[in-house]
């Protein structure tokens, strides 16, 4: 293997960050997406932002709004648009369940992390439902006291 191959970075995944500070995950799914040739060299490439998008239920399928994969730098006046919704696949028993859990209120079906699994692009979708204003607190008051004891550990050693 030759020392630029080596070197060379390649995508792992898109993750959203926003997602664990805004919302409580309950349940995950795996879901595969529909794309073009173009969209596929461009999340290669690590080209795209998933961090405001949402799913949404629409005649029995699932459509993914709000992702952004740029286009394709050496694509033709084939490229794709940016900012199209994208189907995702689902088993029609995991979708009756989101849009069951959709309807009794409350929850959101967001995208956590886009990433590659052999060969395939799959999207992680969670059920979600958004966090209080306390809620976000408690978090802040956990993640500082757990800072303070990793300190303490630090200097005992």
């Amino acid at each position: 293997m030759s020392a630029r191959n080596s070197k060379k970075k390649r995508l792992t995944e898109i993750r959203n960050k926003k997602v664990f500070r805004d919302y409580l995950i309950e349940e995950k799914f795996e879901a595969g997406i529909v794309l073009k040739g173009t969209e596929v060299k461009a999340l290669r490439g690590g080209l795209a932002q998933i961090s405001d998008s949402f799913c949404r239920i629409e005649k029995g399928e699932v459509f993914l709004y709000g992702i952004h994969i740029d286009e394709y730098r050496f694509g033709n006046l084939n490229n794709h648009e940016p900012k199209r919704p994208r189907k995702l696949l689902l088993h029609k028993k995991q979708i009756r369940k989101i849009q069951h859990e959709m309807d009794a209120g409350g929850k959101s079906l967001i995208p956590l992390r886009c990433y590659l699994k052999v060969g395939l692009f799959k999207v992680e979708v969670a059920l979600c439902t958004g966090k209080k204003l306390y809620d976000k607190r408690e978090d802040l008051k956990k993640k500082a006291e757990m800072r303070e004891v990793e300190k303490i550990f630090k200097y005992q050693r």
